[in-house]
């Protein structure tokens, strides 16, 4: 009873951890924003660090997507 509640709280969880991942994984490769080495040590970031480096990225790198369309 306790593993199918927890499980059914942790699966969604978990869901959302890894789309927010991937937003973050394609945000670093499509951002205009960021130049050819950033976009790599972003990438590398993201991919290596997984969680910590989408979050680190989502407050450091992502901002620079709309610096460049203010512009």
């Amino acid at each position: 009873m306790i593993f199918l509640l927890l499980l059914l709280f942790l699966v969604p969880i978990g869901l959302a951890i890894l789309a927010f991942w991937i937003w973050m994984l394609v945000s670093a490769l499509t951002n205009k924003g960021l130049t050819d080495g950033e976009k790599v040590g972003w990438v590398l970031a993201v991919i290596f660090l997984h969680v910590l480096g989408a979050i680190l990225y989502f407050f450091i790198g992502h901002p620079k997507r709309k610096m460049l369309a203010a512009v």
